[in-house]
């Protein structure tokens, strides 16, 4: 009876919206949610939630998280503290939950967590009892904390804080009368990096160490100077270990620091590293007798693999235990007297153990999940004495926290279950192809759409990392299944230059960027043509970042897609290495010269002297506030094509960085706007079925 009623009704609804199609009044987001109720639509962006920074209590009894969901209207990422149960998985909010928070951390002997939130618009931080489940603020802030640790005692709280200071100025402005509306002053600047993607123009002033007592009063400022530190660590009750290059001039060489020893008794500074590259993460052991720490020697390249490093707290000459490993090292903890390491291998994040002795043995490998918006490989992970806390992430759910003790892992949430049951997400299949370039190996999956079959009729969309020294790999990504679930058959691959295969296969493309990498690329979509999983006449083609100068690369090589959008490229690496926050490091250690010191260099590198060969329509999409790859570099390429008389648009998101979709809104609006402009040039669909208003050239 029940199912008669359904199918009645169902006939009923699909007889009135032909009805409304005849009188001139069609509702095709009516239609679509009668046939495609199972779709992952647009607004189903907003349902999806993660795991994020699980740390497990010193007892390894329970574990306290930041659950990640979509707030639609704040239209923003939102993390709130939960805790789990690590035996029974029971799960419930932290109180004050209904805050936003971050940065849990749990005292030495578990009674107590401390954690970052905020109270009428002003950073606070606060200090959770277990026992009570009551919250207390111990310190409110004007700028905002950041990596608050406890005292191995657990009396203090040390953590990193901005501290402003006096801005360069060459006069005394006279004061406006009352009620005039003067024009902001004047901005001086005399720093090398004056603005920072996410951030806008800096304040003048950098980062200090704070200690504060665990009940709450005053925060004490023990380091001082004109340069900043970071990543405090305790080593015992009365110093700790920061990060810093306490040196003339730090911005000239942007990766360069050292780990700090600081006394909290008279203040006294001094460093316990001195080699020429990166020095930080440190990690004290249990037992306070042994440093660990992350870094590299600096060679001047584009990329290079970051090692373990372990020395004795009473000094000694470092040694790096992962020399023989040929993978990067992203994290570390002491677990007793063994380190717990996370790295990139091959698409995936495992979960890593070494005694020191130069080998890893592998714990897991699937760690991930914290990358909502493109198919990056992300995740953390937390120790107690005898278990492992980590974000477990697959291809059709981000991340829920896991449970690892011994050699087996338990899956502790399941918070996309809801939406998983109503909604069918598109199953990812892994490809290995040759380079057409030299024969090698390059890793690639594939997004299949709902009722695929290999007859090569299916549109392609292929979707290229930025970086471009990052890693894709097989996890929940929602900008690739929004493009499946709309019918592309979609796919994203490693070509060389991606982490996670080695340091040589990483630095293939140094100073040769863009250059091979394109070739691997064009091999994967040789590879799906050649197998029928896509129409050869039906090629479209994407990427943001690394992935959109890739993007403009491509099609100033080849005419084979039918349509292109390069989102937040790189065009010019000469304007690139002197306006972006990052120009320093472009200068120094991409290309390794100034644009007046090797100007055909940059210009054999930059999109730009290609766009004469470009016939592909392109849109062009970059953040209004985007400071990596500044806006004028897209804004070059448009006005480059538009002289071609290429087809074009130029797509402008207000108030977005370079991280466009760290808001659900602009995700969305990126992903429908891309699928706009590609359906407007695919010529298998009917004149009717181009949505005429998605994208906006005004």
């Amino acid at each position: 009876m029940k199912n008669n009623m359904t199918k009645y009704l169902n006939l009923m609804i699909r007889t009135f919206v032909v009805f409304l199609g005849l009188v001139g009044f069609s509702s095709p987001a009516l239609a679509e949610e009668v046939e495609d109720r199972r779709q992952f639509s647009s607004q189903r962006v907003f349902d999806l939630e993660f795991a994020h920074d699980p740390q497990i209590s010193p007892d390894g009894k329970t574990i306290v998280y930041a659950r990640r969901s979509m707030d639609k209207f704040q239209d923003a990422v939102v993390g709130r503290l939960w805790l789990v149960d690590a035996r029974s998985g029971r799960h419930r909010p932290l109180a004050n939950a209904e805050f936003a928070a971050s940065s849990a951390r749990w005292s030495p002997s578990g009674d107590r967590l401390v954690y970052l939130t905020s109270k009428d618009g002003k950073p606070e931080m606060r200090v959770h009892f277990i026992d009570s489940g009551q919250s207390y603020s111990i310190a409110q802030f004007e700028h905002g904390p950041s990596a608050p640790a406890w005292s191995p005692d657990g009396s203090q709280i040390v953590f990193s804080k901005f501290v402003p200071a006096k801005g360069t100025s060459f006069t005394s402005a006279p004061s406006a009368p009352e009620g005039a509306q003067w024009s902001e002053p004047v901005r001086v600047f005399d720093d090398l990096q004056f603005r920072r993607d996410g951030r806008g123009y800096l304040k003048k002033g950098v980062n200090h160490i704070f200690v504060l007592d665990a009940q709450g009063g005053t925060p004490r400022q023990v380091t001082r100077g004109e340069n900043g530190f970071y990543s405090p660590k305790w080593l015992d009750d009365s110093s700790i270990l920061v990060v810093g290059n306490d040196v003339d001039d730090p911005e000239l060489d942007p990766i360069e620091s050292e780990l700090y020893r600081v006394d909290l008794v008279n203040l006294e500074r001094k460093a316990i590293t001195e080699r020429d590259g990166p020095d930080h993460s440190p990690a004290v052991s249990a037992d306070g007798k042994t440093i660990a720490w992350l870094g590299y020697d600096d060679k001047l390249k584009a990329y290079q693999q970051t090692d373990v490093f372990v020395m004795d707290v009473s000094g000694g000459e470092p040694k790096n235990i992962s020399a023989d490993f040929d993978r990067s090292i992203g994290a570390i903890a002491w677990q007793g007297s063994r380190l717990i390491a996370q790295a990139q291998v091959d698409g995936e994040i495992h979960l890593l153990s070494s005694s020191g002795n130069g080998r890893f043995n592998t714990l897991a490998t699937d760690l991930g999940g914290t990358s909502f918006g493109r198919p990056y490989v992300s995740g953390s992970f937390s120790v107690s004495k005898n278990a492992i806390a980590y974000t477990q992430g697959d291809a059709t759910d981000l991340a829920n926290v896991a449970y690892l003790s011994g050699s087996k892992a338990r899956t502790l949430t399941d918070l996309n279950r809801d939406l998983k049951a109503q909604t069918d997400f598109a199953p990812i299949e892994e490809i290995k192809v040759k380079s057409r370039f030299d024969g090698r190996e390059i890793e690639a999956w594939v997004a299949l759409p709902k009722n695929f079959k290999a007859d090569g009729s299916f549109p392609m969309i292929l979707e290229i990392h930025g970086g471009p020294f990052a890693m894709y790999g097989s996890v929940f990504s929602a900008e690739i299944q929004r493009f499946a679930a709309e019918g592309y058959v979609t796919v994203y691959a490693n070509p060389r230059g991606s982490t996670g295969y080695g340091e040589e296969f990483a630095q293939l493309i140094d100073r040769k960027y863009p250059s091979q990498d394109h070739d691997d690329l064009m091999s994967v979509v040789d590879y799906l043509v050649d197998e029928q999983y896509v129409d050869e006449s039906r090629l479209f083609i994407t990427g943001g970042s690394g992935g959109g100068v890739l993007t403009a690369w491509a099609v100033g090589k080849t005419d084979r897609f039918a349509a292109a959008a390069t989102i937040k490229p790189v065009i010019n690496w000469a304007t690139m290495a002197l306006s972006a926050d990052i120009a320093r490091f472009v200068s120094r250690h991409w290309l390794r010269a100034q644009p007046w010191e090797d100007p055909e260099l940059y210009w054999r590198l930059s999109p730009i002297s290609l766009v004469g060969n470009v016939t592909t329509p392109t849109m062009v999409m970059v953040g209004e506030a985007d400071w990596r790859t500044p806006t004028w570099e897209a804004e070059q390429y448009y006005t480059a094509l538009k002289v071609q008389k290429v087809d074009t648009v130029l797509v402008r998101i207000p108030g977005a960085s370079h991280s466009i979709a760290s808001r659900p809104s602009r995700l969305i609006a990126k992903v429908d706007n891309i699928m706009g402009w590609f359906k407007k040039y695919d010529k298998a669909l009917e004149l009717d079925e181009i949505p005429r208003t998605t994208v906006e050239s005004n």
